[in-house]
């Protein structure tokens, strides 16, 4: 989020942002899965692009906090970037059944509600550790969606990494445990995004509902960010960099993913999307100085293998 936002999933992005798991309820076209395996080195460069966007966006907003606060941060990003996202993609407001305003309204608060609580997660526990425990939420959905016996293993693994990062050995207990419960939080809220982004892809055409839901989480969030950063908000400095933050985490990766998306199968985007926990520590120790011990680094290897493994058996699931 999502870290950050976790990329959307939109029908048609991710953006599926979404997320890494959550991307799998995108369809992908036929002519993308007959594409040459050569072809796809392009959309894999796209892909990981955007991962390495959303978490060293991430990684700035954390440095942006102290000027504007974890939600004020939050709401200059998604007002940026639902004023950037509306005004190129000019959705139609027209024409549109009651259910599918309601479909993009629940898309908002679910995408909205995740930033703000991933944020608050990531002011208080290192990056790499809070996109961990965020990504936990597609897995789960990934593991109950596909109904396999395999998806026991990859529970089982995820849980092991939890456990290691939850106090097994090295002092782990000493996370702030406000930060796992919002990094947790913000997970359950991804699963719930990744859903209602598939359901506003199949209601909207091209990005015009993420630029709808878009739009509906910035109202939402503006009063939050007024409230906690007040005047900060509109300093020539704190909206440069939320500008920054919304291009990088929001903007850039969105484009890309759409982009990706269109000559990528649904399932190794998913896949290539759960190397974001590992991206997101990365960021964290080049940009936040937070370096992570073997046993943390571990505890992330186990959850990214459990992540791909859930995607994997319900691709499998599916061609079945």
């Amino acid at each position: 989020m999502t870290a950050p936002e976790r990329t959307p999933t939109v029908s048609g992005q991710h953006t599926e942002s979404v997320a890494a798991p959550a991307v799998s309820a995108t369809p992908t076209s036929a002519a993308a899965e007959r594409a040459p395996r050569r072809g796809a080195l392009g959309p894999v460069g796209l892909v990981l692009s955007g991962v390495v966007s959303v978490q060293f966006g991430a990684a700035l907003a954390v440095q942006l906090m102290p000027r504007a606060g974890a939600v004020g941060v939050v709401t200059l990003r998604l007002v940026v970037a639902a004023v950037v996202l509306l005004a190129v993609c000019r959705p139609r407001l027209r024409g549109h059944a009651r259910a599918d305003w309601g479909t993009v309204v629940a898309f908002g608060i679910a995408m909205g509600g995740m930033n703000v609580i991933f944020y608050q997660a990531a002011a208080r526990v290192p990056l790499g550790i809070a996109v961990t425990f965020e990504v936990l939420g597609p897995l789960a959905l990934s593991v109950i969606a596909s109904r396999r016996a395999l998806n026991a293993l990859w529970a089982a693994l995820a849980l092991c990494g939890v456990f290691l990062l939850g106090g097994a050995g090295d002092g782990l207990a000493g996370l702030d445990p406000v930060g796992v419960a919002c990094a947790l939080g913000a997970g359950a809220l991804w699963a719930t995004y990744i859903v209602f982004s598939a359901r506003t892809g199949r209601r909207f055409p091209q990005a015009d509902g993420l630029a709808l839901a878009m739009g509906v989480a910035a109202v939402l969030c503006l009063p939050l960010g007024v409230a906690e950063a007040g005047g900060r908000l509109v300093h020539p400095v704190t909206v440069g960099l939320g500008a920054a933050v919304a291009v990088l985490s929001s903007v850039l990766p969105y484009t890309l993913e759409l982009m990706a998306l269109r000559r990528l199968h649904a399932s190794a985007f998913a896949i290539l999307m759960s190397l974001e926990p590992a991206v997101a520590a990365l960021a964290g120790f080049l940009v936040l100085g937070q370096a992570l011990s073997w046993v943390q680094s571990l505890a992330i290897a186990l959850v990214i293998g459990a992540s791909m493994g859930a995607v994997r058996t319900r691709a499998a699931t599916r061609r079945g």
